[in-house]
């Protein structure tokens, strides 16, 4: 009984790894594509693309396109642009990307095709 009881018991841990690598595997899965995010305020009006692609292994790279028009005296003045990239790196245990500069976390949400940086909600367009 106990040598059953044994094998039962390996057998229910390699399920549990194995479930767990795919819960991670569908996440890093759908790490790539674009998110978009608009926002507005006292001072602008934005949006923000992001496009994320993975480089190799565990490291992917962010370019950020950001397009935004400034509110002055209550009116809206000419549309500004600005983008940056962003080196990052997956870590598979807590199934959250870093951006490895400045710190800023990335998290997935694959059910609800959504991204959060921060406190701010991007949406996968594709």
């Amino acid at each position: 009984m106990d040598k059953m009881k044994t094998i039962k018991f390996l057998l229910g841990m390699a399920l549990c790894f194995y479930l767990a690598g795919c819960i991670s595997d569908e996440v890093k899965n759908f790490i790539p594509g674009s998110y978009v995010n608009s926002a507005g305020g006292e001072f602008s009006v934005a949006s923000d693309t992001l496009n994320i692609s993975l480089v190799e292994g565990n490291n992917y790279v962010v370019n950020r396109r950001t397009c935004f028009n400034p509110i002055r005296d209550g009116s809206l003045g000419a549309r500004e642009f600005a983008s940056e990239q962003w080196s990052c790196a997956y870590d598979p245990s807590t199934q959250i990307l870093t951006e490895l500069r400045k710190g800023k976390v990335l998290t997935f949400y694959p059910k609800d095709k959504v991204l959060k940086v921060g406190s701010r909600v991007y949406q996968k367009i594709k």
